[in-house]
């Protein structure tokens, strides 16, 4: 058994790569930083290889498929985020941010997806997160890809189950995570944020249960139902007021 997982150097990928390994999965650890993959090897029970490439860039991701083309569950977990008003954000990092939180996530499940269907069998974990279910105001981009991977993953649900594949595929829509993400984005959180430990437990576990949405902690499930009441406008209301909060 073999699981490839992107963004594997650090946070949720790191420990989705050490919870698997308890499962008895064989590794491939795919992020740009070596030194931090190799740090995630040795905190893995099972074998593992490290892949150093910036998925980023779509050809790596077809050379990634290449070099492993059989596998049987893929993690699309690499990706980023940027705060900030819309037309004050660098363009050039928003377009950087579209080719891996969106495009490498589009090819690489595409690419697996495909093999997967001719072997009937197989998993892909696509990490999107809760801001997929809100408009973003002051990380706009962020939220429209992280909802991109959410559309993406239910769509391709409803395909595998009309053609009565064993494939399955499942979305991870985690609320705000003890990472280094929040660094990268410049971003605090102003509420408690869950560890990358009990949020790749908590996954894994539901993962193997074939669910297709996976939303980590109580009171981020309990938020996301609380949104089917409020308009629009007020879902983007209240998402602004939360991002200004987490203003540095």
């Amino acid at each position: 058994m073999k699981a490839l997982i992107t963004g594997a150097s650090s946070g949720i990928g790191r420990s989705l790569a050490i919870e698997l390994s308890k499962y008895g999965y064989d590794l491939i650890l795919v992020a740009r930083n070596k030194s931090k993959l190799e740090e995630t090897a040795k905190m893995c029970v099972t074998n593992t290889e490290i892949y150093e490439s910036d998925i980023s860039i779509i050809d790596n991701c077809f050379k990634l498929y290449e070099k492993y083309p059989d596998i049987d569950i893929l993690i699309n977990n690499a990706g980023f985020g940027l705060f900030g008003r819309f037309d004050k954000i660098d363009l050039d990092k928003e377009l950087n941010m579209i080719d891996l939180n969106i495009k490498s996530v589009h090819v690489l499940t595409k690419l697996y997806l495909k093999n997967m269907i001719k072997k009937d069998k197989g998993r892909i974990l696509n990490v999107a997160s809760s801001a997929a279910f809100l408009p973003g105001p002051l990380m706009n981009t962020y939220y429209c890809t992280k909802t991109y991977d959410l559309k993406l993953t239910e769509a391709i649900y409803e395909e595998l189950r009309r053609i009565k594949s064993n494939v399955k595929v499942s979305a991870l829509c985690p609320g705000p995570v003890d990472t280094n993400f929040n660094n990268v984005a410049g971003v605090k959180f102003g509420i408690k944020s869950l560890s990358s430990t009990y949020v790749a437990k908590y996954t894994i576990k539901k993962m193997f249960k074939n669910k297709l949405i996976i939303i980590p902690g109580f009171l981020n499930r309990l938020s996301q139902f609380g949104l089917r009441f409020v308009s629009r406008k007020t879902a983007a209301r209240i998402a602004y007021d939360v991002q200004k909060r987490k203003d540095r």
